[in-house]
């Protein structure tokens, strides 16, 4: 599976411009990924002027991602500001070339930025495929929690190979996610993708990007530079996965597990 990271600066609360940026970016990936993915809230940067910058499912942003899907033929995923039913939601889209997509709600709402006061949390883990891959949908904070993600193995089958992030995660908390990563394609003997903005979001706040893919065993196989706008593109070797979790067999002595329900 190949797939093409895009760090980029994100213009705060100018659905347009971004649209117009990414629109450039996107003509300038010379292969052809099976999937793209831009970082969390993409359009706006993550503000929680959820009157003025959030649409419904059938708004601008999401016909745009629509028509880049159809366009490039693969996969596009980032995360909208949406309002469904008089809530706000940070929600992930999984676009597909057909116009189809899947969707994931943050579950982990940043209350240190009072996303917790603006947003409606997810309560359901999304799993989607594509190319034979389980891929678990994922947005920022979400990293921190490992119960979140945490893999499961049953009867010889993995329940996903890839933990997919999009995130807004300022560079002054850097050396964590740069742990937490790691963490997580360790204890999940998965993929982990990690997609973050550079530059200043409205408030200030720097952000590095440094958007990177961890290997099961915990290595970092592909990374972006340091506060640079630029694409990463890397295949991905499902032999690689499948060798190494049949010769180190972890999953077999995981602790089975419910993660009930939970609202703020």
């Amino acid at each position: 599976m190949t797939i093409t990271l895009v760090q980029s600066d994100i213009i705060w609360e100018n659905i347009d411009v971004n649209l117009e940026n990414f629109s450039a970016k996107l003509d300038r990936i010379g292969n052809s990924p099976d999937l793209i993915i831009l970082p969390e809230m993409f359009a706006i940067g993550f503000t929680m002027n959820a009157k003025k910058c959030a649409e419904k499912e059938d708004g601008k942003i999401v016909n745009w991602l629509k028509d880049k899907a159809k366009l490039r033929k693969c996969v596009i995923a980032g995360s909208v500001l949406i309002e469904d039913k008089g809530k706000y939601y940070n929600r992930m889209f999984w676009m597909k070339p057909d116009g189809s997509y899947e969707t994931y709600d943050k579950r982990h709402l940043f209350r240190m930025g009072k996303e917790h006061l603006t947003m409606s949390q997810g309560n359901e883990r999304k799993i989607v495929e594509l190319n034979g891959w389980k891929i678990n949908l994922q947005i920022c904070y979400d990293l921190r929690f490992p119960v979140w993600s945490k893999n499961k193995y049953k009867d010889g089958e993995y329940e996903y190979d890839v933990l997919l992030y999009v995130a807004n995660w300022p560079e002054v908390r850097s050396s964590a996610y740069k742990s937490l990563i790691t963490a997580r394609a360790i204890e999940n003997q998965c993929y982990v993708i990690w997609v973050n903005r550079t530059g200043y979001d409205g408030n200030g706040v720097l952000h590095s990007g440094d958007s990177m893919i961890a290997d099961p065993y915990g290595k970092i196989i592909a990374q972006a530079d340091y506060g640079k706008e630029q694409f990463v593109t890397k295949v991905l070797s499902k032999q690689k996965l499948n060798d190494f979790r049949k010769n180190f067999a972890v999953g077999m002595d995981w602790d089975s597990f419910i993660v009930p329900s939970k609202t703020i």
